[in-house]
C-alpha cells in the first residue's frame, strides 16, 4: 500500500474538514497517481470531496463506524481489518491511503511507500499525521525540484518504509 498528502512544517494535513491549502501543482500530481487505482479514506474525507462523492476512475472504498452510512459507488468498510481483507484481491502498489489523518495514522505501518508533498510553512490546522522525518521506519527516497505557487515553497517527495 502507499499513501499520498500534502503536510506543512509541522505535518498538518487538514483544517476545519479542508486541505490545509489550494496548491494547483499538486491536483495533477495526485490525478496521476491515484488514476486508475484504489483508494481508501474515511468517511469525513469522502465529503469533504466535490460533491461529497467518490472520486471518478478509480475504486473508491470508504471507511466509517457508522453501520447506516452508504455511498453510491463506493465499497463501505467498519474497520481496519475488513479493509485489509477486502484489498488482498489488488496489488499493493495500485492502493493509496488517502485521508484524513486518522486514516493516515492506521494504516501508516501497512504502507510500503508515501508520497508526500512538503509545505514549507506552518500553516492553519487541526489535523496532523505522524511525522515521518522522525520515524525510524520511514526514509526519503525521492525529492523533486522545489515549487512555488503565490509566495508558498512545496515540494514532492517519495519516503518508503525500510520495514517492508
Amino acid at each position: 500500500m502507499n499513501l499520498i498528502v500534502a503536510v506543512d512544517n509541522n505535518w498538518a494535513v487538514g483544517y476545519k474538514g479542508g486541505l490545509l491549502t489550494y496548491l494547483p501543482g499538486d491536483l495533477p500530481y495526485f490525478k496521476e497517481k491515484t488514476m486508475g487505482k484504489i483508494i481508501i479514506m474515511g468517511r469525513k474525507t469522502l465529503e469533504s470531496l466535490p460533491g461529497g462523492r467518490p472520486l471518478k476512475d478509480r475504486t473508491n472504498i470508504i471507511m466509517t463506524r457508522d453501520k447506516e452510512f452508504t455511498c453510491e459507488g463506493a465499497k463501505i468498510c467498519y474497520n481496519k481489518d475488513e479493509v485489509l481483507e477486502y484489498v488482498k484481491q489488488y496489488t499493493c502498489e495500485d492502493i493509496f491511503i488517502i485521508g484524513g489523518a486518522e486514516i493516515y495514522n492506521l494504516f501508516m505501518n501497512e504502507c510500503k511507500k508515501a508520497y508526500i508533498t512538503k509545505i514549507y510553512k506552518e500553516m492553519p490546522a487541526d489535523k496532523h499525521i505522524n511525522n515521518m522525518d522522525k520515524l525510524d521506519n520511514w526514509k526519503v527516497t525521492w525529492e523533486s525540484e522545489k515549487q512555488e505557487h503565490e509566495g508558498l515553497v512545496y515540494q514532492w517527495t517519495v519516503y518508503e518504509n525500510v520495514n517492508m
